[in-house]
């Protein structure tokens, strides 16, 4: 047999290697502190480990491997209950005990799959040609009988359904208690939620059309193809909101030699700092920068630091955890109900370990002695 290659084996191909990519983001030992991220690597695994499959399966690559024939079916069903529980770490800061409950369908499928797993690679030829029906190739005389469940696509869309509409429940009521409007909040968490909530509603809907559409399994390269949309969208959210491509040059960081700015302009732009950081409070976004701070003042971020560092005595990150802090601060007093990891998300932090360890330091105590 030829093997398949076109384009959207390569364009799967290269969503499943950004997808492995990115989750050494997600679990790297600083990033998975954050809960949140954690599940949301595990979705995001999950869909590579689905999209591979498709792609062997696709391209006739599965000959090579006929071992790895539905691996990926239990990676399915994880999907549906990562989504949901990222959402809950967004919008409560972490899950409750009773989140390993939900890999419980993942954990009993696996099992049920085992008798067809030890199987022969005569059956599992058998089972990739029943469901993507391969030109050119007929069945394999073998003698084993093993149990396998039918209709599986049904239950695993049944399941996604019933993980999504609970989080975009959670989604909703999330915008709704805080008054922010679904298409136009500038909030980054709640625009990963928006974000989120309208990619896994457009993976159902093409879900459901290709299989009304194809036979067995012949159009889920489509479906793969798609998937790896997604995929791209949330490395180019990350790359967005990195501070790589705003690192100040060797020049910017020296200390200001040779500046010509007089202390009548460092004031005045002390006093429109003052005035935006105050007014505006543009430190509560978690990806809050320099670069962008500079944009919004229209002027160099040289000159912004210069006149940080000389004007407040301190650097941006420490008039950034200052600000922060106030902010934090009041509403640890006047919200007396919301958890201490919500108001760390409201000022601007994606930790709780983060903001103690900066509440501590400018206040000389935790957060939850100083709320009493």
């Amino acid at each position: 047999m030829a093997y398949h290659l076109d384009l959207f084996a390569i364009f799967i191909f290269l969503g499943i290697v950004q997808a492995v990519f990115l989750s050494l983001f997600f679990f790297s030992k600083e990033n998975r502190k954050i809960e949140a991220n954690v599940y949301e690597g595990l979705m995001v695994l999950s869909m590579a480990a689905c999209t591979f499959e498709i792609f062997l399966c696709y391209t006739g690559y599965i000959l090579k491997c006929l071992w790895l024939v539905d691996f990926s079916e239990p990676l399915a069903f994880v999907i549906g209950p990562a989504f949901y529980l990222m959402v809950i770490s967004l919008v409560q800061g972490k899950t409750n005990k009773t989140r390993y409950y939900h890999f419980i369908i993942p954990l009993v499928w696996l099992l049920i799959e085992i008798p067809f797993f030890i199987q022969s690679s005569d059956v599992k030829f058998n089972a990739w040609i029943g469901a993507y029906h391969p030109p050119g190739l007929a069945f394999r005389e073998t003698r084993a009988n093993f149990f396998n469940v039918p209709h599986h696509s049904e239950l695993i869309l049944i399941q996604l359904i019933t993980y999504t509409v609970m989080g975009l429940t959670a989604t909703i009521n999330a915008f709704r208690k805080k008054n922010e409007s679904f298409l136009r909040t500038r909030h980054a968490t709640f625009m990963k939620l928006r974000s989120h909530a309208v990619q896994i509603v457009f993976v159902i809907v093409l879900f459901v059309v290709v299989k009304l559409l194809n036979r067995d399994d012949m159009g889920d390269h489509l479906f793969a193809a798609y998937i790896s949309i997604p995929i791209y969208l949330i490395s180019f959210q990350i790359i967005r909101q990195s501070g790589f491509f705003k690192q100040p040059s060797l020049v910017e960081q020296q200390k200001y030699k040779g500046s010509s700015v007089t202390a009548e302009q460092q004031q005045q732009l002390l006093r429109r700092l003052m005035e935006t950081m105050g007014n505006d409070k543009p430190f509560l976004r978690p990806d809050f920068s320099l670069p962008d701070l500079a944009d919004q003042l229209h002027v160099t971020v040289h000159l912004l630091s210069q006149v940080i560092n000389e004007g407040l005595g301190k650097s941006f990150f420490e008039m950034t955890a200052e600000y922060r802090i106030r902010e934090a601060k009041r509403l640890l007093k006047e919200q007396v109900n919301i958890k201490i990891e919500e108001i760390a998300e409201q000022v601007g932090y994606n930790s709780k370990s983060s903001f103690n360890t900066s509440f501590k330091k400018i206040t000389g105590m935790t957060p939850s002695e100083w709320r009493g």
